[in-house]
Formats: C-alpha cells, structure tokens, sequence
C-alpha cells in the first residue's frame, strides 16, 4: 500500500459504548487505568462516558479529565441542552452530541427530520460556548435518506462542528456501500470531516472501518476488543493493525502497548477473549500444518503477516503436534529437547505422533514426544 499523507484520528468509546455491552460494567478505578492505557498506545481520542447517566457518572468523568491524559477528552450526550450543561461541569474539553437521523429511528422516538436540524442548531450553538470541540453523530446514518443525511451534513458544517459521525448503528452496511455513501457526501460537500462508527452484527465493522479511511473520513470510531452492544463495535486492535501496522497510513498508535491494553479491558470486563481473536487471541501464533510449520522454519513470513513483538506479545509462534503435523515440526520440537534426529527418523514418529494426538484429541505434549521418540528408535519398538 503506498504511504497516505492524511493521518487517521483514532476515536476510542470503549468507556462509554463498550461498557453498554450486555454485563460489562467498569469499577472507577478501571476506568482511570484503562483510559491510562489507550493514552499509553497513542490513542488520539477517548469517549469518556456519558454525563446524563448520572452524578457517578460525571464524577467518573471528571476523575478522568484530572489525569491530564495526552489525548483529547470527550462526553456523550443526546441532543438535548440538560445532556451538554451537565458535560460542561464534567470538564472535558470535548463533546458529541447524537442525533437520530433515520426514518425507523425518527419514528421510534416520535421525533421528524425539522426537529434534527432545529435542534441541532440550538444544541451546536449553545455547546460551542464551553468546548473547544464539538462533534455531532448521525444515529442509524447507514439507513438515512440521502439527502437528509446530506442536508443534516451541510447544516452541521455551516455549524462549525469539527466532526460528523457516521453510525452504522445496526452494523447493516458492507465495505462498498460504505465507501459509496461517503465518497457521494465528500463530492457534494468538500471539505466535510467524517467519522465512521461501525457495529460489527455482519462481522464487518473491521473491514467497514478500514473503508471508510479508504474512501475518505478522518477519523474512526472503535473499542478495545470490539466490545460493545450486541456482536460489539469495530475492535481497537484490529483496525490500527490494518491501518498502521500493515497498512501505511499515519497515526501516532503505539500498536506495542495493544496486548497489554487488550488484556486489561478483558480482564476488567469480564470478558474472555476468544483464542482465535485477531491480532491478540492466545493461538493466532500457534501452527500444527506440517506444510505450514516447515515453511515458517525456513522463512517466518511465510505464514505469519507480522510479528508478535510489533502488538506486544512476548511469546513467540509455538508449533503444535498433532495429527496434521509433518516431519519439520517434529524435528524441530526435539531439537528443543537437545534431541538431534534426521528426515528419516521423523518420519518413523510421525505416525505414532499422530496417532497419540488422534487418540486423546489434543496436541502431543513436548514430554510425550519425548517418550514416543525413545520407545520406537531407542528401544527398536
């Protein structure tokens, strides 16, 4: 991919729309630390809660912005003047303000697309007087009517405010589409800074996320682990991975702190992270294909994109032996053992090999190796 000028801004809301995921609650504690850590990896900025939850709420926040954090703070609220004046005593330099803009929405909360735009300069208005940054957020943008969105855009721009944030609310869209919706808002208003925010219910947040930068917006909204309501939002990890670490667009993410940044929200969460999760899950480094494992002795990249130290990880790729393992690996295992054998003699373990991971259904143990390798070629069995 070839260098990109425009640096992507990095919109973390795992503090306030990751903790809507069903159970999740962080202690106050939990909060400074994980907020201390998305500062640590270079995140540029932090959604740090949402006042009108209440007074714990502001406090929270406001023990927060007391870190003095290298990262531009931000409250959520509704479009409603009460949501932003309680904002105001949080002290966040920041705030967005979340408007919905699709027909299903307008109609679930008895609200038309006059009322948007009447409020959405009064609570622009009134907001700029006490922040330095100020960002609105089209709910359920990826089901809007075009030319509201446009009209809802347009308003917003002559506004003033620094962002607008494109919701994919129900995680509906696909990259394409994506791409199409914002390359069609950028022609018709040049100079429009979007945020993507996107829902992961299709498994694409990632990838919509990634389109969205492609297409044209600035910045990127995500959560660590992808946690969050429903399938969760597009994960931290992931779309810096993408972006940054093999990608080559800019950004100040440190991607080395995002293991250590993972398993703390995980831990704090209470929510697992799965082995096979990307860029962070336990096994992404652990290979039994005989095919793959002899190539990666030879060449790491042949079967591995990065490697582990560029996210953090202080484990290195392990080889596991099982019933799809080859001769290389099996040479290779004992070699660890100080147990030097040739081609030859590998392949007369192979099939005791795969036949003990076959029978118990797991990975041969180093130590059972070890025992198979002295039963058939020490003892002649």
């Amino acid at each position: 991919m070839k260098t990109h000028a425009q640096r992507v801004w990095m919109v973390d809301t795992t503090l306030r729309d990751g903790e809507q995921a069903p159970g999740v609650f962080f202690r106050p504690l939990e909060k400074l630390t994980i907020a201390s850590r998305l500062a640590e990896c270079g995140v540029d900025e932090i959604e740090a809660g949402i006042p009108a939850m209440g007074e714990s709420a502001c406090k929270e926040i406001e023990a927060i912005a007391r870190l003095n954090l290298p990262t531009m703070l931000t409250s959520w609220c509704r479009a409603v003047k009460k949501d932003i004046e309680l904002a105001v005593g949080c002290n966040t330099p920041g705030v967005h303000i979340s408007f919905p803009t699709s027909s299903i929405l307008l109609k679930t909360f008895e609200k038309d697309e006059n009322w948007v735009l009447g409020t959405l300069d009064d609570t622009v208005r009134f907001a700029r007087q006490y922040f330095d940054q100020v960002s609105v957020g089209a709910q359920d943008a990826t089901r809007t009517d075009m030319e509201f969105l446009l009209r809802f855009c347009q308003r917003s721009m002559a506004l003033g405010v620094h962002r607008v944030r494109l919701a994919d609310t129900v995680g509906m869209i696909t990259p394409s589409a994506l791409m199409d919706m914002i390359e069609t808002l950028l022609i018709r208003l040049p100079g429009l800074a979007l945020e993507f925010h996107g829902h992961n219910d299709l498994g694409m947040a990632t990838a919509n996320a990634v389109s969205a930068v492609d297409a044209g917006a600035k910045a990127i909204s995500v959560t660590v682990n992808g946690l969050g309501e429903r399938a969760g939002n597009a994960p931290l990890e992931e779309t810096a991975m993408a972006l940054f670490g093999i990608g080559a667009r800019k950004s100040k993410m440190r991607l080395s702190g995002l293991t250590r940044l993972c398993n703390t929200v995980a831990r704090y969460s209470g929510q697992q992270i799965h082995p096979a999760k990307p860029i962070v899950g336990s096994r992404i480094f652990s290979h039994e294909s005989g095919i793959h494992c002899a190539g990666l002795l030879k060449n790491r990249q042949s079967y591995e994109l990065y490697d582990p130290k560029q996210v953090g990880r202080c484990s290195t790729r392990q080889m596991v032996l099982g019933v799809h393992s080859g001769s290389a690996a099996i040479m290779h295992a004992l070699a660890h053992r100080n147990i030097r054998i040739d081609a030859d003699a590998a392949q007369k373990l192979l099939p005791r090999v795969r036949a003990a991971a076959a029978g118990t259904n797991k990975p041969v143990s180093p130590e059972l190796l070890e025992s198979i390798y002295h039963r058939t070629l020490c003892t002649g069995h």
